[in-house]
């Protein structure tokens, strides 16, 4: 990654919620039309597991 790329994410980690959703609709606005390759099957299971632990996460802050 790099350094541009992690200032970005850095800056977008301290916006409010209301901040970063907009942020995203406007990210997703201007790359809908770019052509991504396919998701590979062990991309995708690293996606679904950082987002299991992360859900995981936010139910034992919200007990």
């Amino acid at each position: 990654m790099t350094a541009s790329v992690q200032e970005l994410l850095d800056a977008f980690d301290r916006l409010t919620n209301s901040e970063r959703l907009e942020l995203v609709s406007e990210i997703l606005k201007r790359t809908v039309d770019f052509d991504f390759p396919p998701l590979s099957d062990e991309d995708l299971v690293q996606n679904a597991e950082g987002l299991f632990l992360e859900l995981d996460e936010q139910e034992n802050i919200d007990e």
